[in-house]
């Protein structure tokens, strides 16, 4: 188990390098974001030739929002010029591409962060992270007294929020929505390391009350491992059942909820199965 998530970790390094980092929305890079309908699919590589020259030369991110006919055009262009005059010159640079393609087109939605604020929003998601984290691991310690099994929870978080980055990372590209990471992300991620804790709490209990009925608590060696394991059994029907039922929730909003919440969804089922995974298969074997 320590092999498979490893090598999905250390793929995740390699796919950040190689496509030059996350892939970040506008909450934590700055820049102006909107979306445009379209009467009919677009090529997102010609949308983006023309408006890099409305723009003077800076080629904006041009991404389908769904359909081919929906796009998220996404651009730093004056984003230092904190003006209503230069958010219209923005606008009309950006219409004036648009026309150029004619082609019809409405705007759907628009999003504007500056860097200041941007930067702030990452500390934050940082802290937000750690801190939840750190308080995970005194709640575990406090409830089970040993440190061991704090040491276990908090690796198991620290292994899902990796491996969640890496899934987005290997398939960024691959996905036919996008995998940005922004604020919603971070809920994402909050959101599953409270699955895993849940999880991680009622495997723990489990080997706890298996270990107090042996009444060998201090027990080490294969017999402590024995009775860990028949632990781990006794919890796995419940917890794979209840992962799925959470999972197929996910799987349906996933499906019929909308553009807008789909990489967020994304973010939660890949982080319940992991959660499952590593309650069971990591955060067990640490204490151990």
């Amino acid at each position: 188990y320590y092999t498979i998530s490893t090598v999905i970790i250390v793929l995740g390094v390699v796919f950040y390098f190689k496509n030059g980092g996350f892939n970040l929305g506008v909450d934590f890079k700055g820049g102006r974001s909107y979306v445009y309908g379209f009467e009919k699919g677009m090529n997102t590589e010609d949308v983006k030739k023309t408006l890099a020259v409305s723009f003077g030369g800076e080629a904006p991110e041009v991404k389908t929002a769904g359909s081919t006919s929906k796009l998220k055009i996404t651009t730093s262009y004056r984003i230092n010029e904190n003006t209503v005059d230069a958010d219209k010159q923005v606008e009309q640079a950006l219409e004036k591409g648009l026309t150029s393609l004619n082609t019809k087109f409405e705007p759907l939605s628009s999003q504007k962060v500056g860097p200041t604020i941007a930067t702030d929003i990452i500390y934050s998601a940082y802290g937000a992270v750690l801190f939840s984290c750190l308080l995970m691991f005194l709640y575990i310690v406090l409830r089970f007294k040993k440190w061991q099994y704090g040491l276990g929870a908090v690796v198991a978080l620290f292994h899902d929020v990796l491996v969640v980055l890496s899934c987005y990372t290997i398939l960024n590209k691959m996905m036919p929505f996008s995998l940005e990471i922004g604020q919603d992300f971070i809920a994402a991620i909050l959101t599953v390391m409270g699955y895993t804790m849940t999880e991680t709490v009622v495997v723990f209990d489990r080997i706890r009350e298996k270990l107090a009925e042996s009444g060998k608590t201090d027990v080490h060696g294969e017999e402590r491992n024995k009775i860990i394991n028949f632990a781990l059994n006794s919890t796995l029907s419940r917890t794979i059942l209840t992962s799925l039922t959470v999972f197929f929730v996910l799987l349906v909003i996933f499906i019929f909820g909308g553009d807008a919440i789909r990489g967020f969804i994304f973010a939660l089922l890949i982080g319940r199965v992991i959660g499952t995974y590593s309650s069971l298969c990591i955060s067990t074997p640490i204490v151990v």
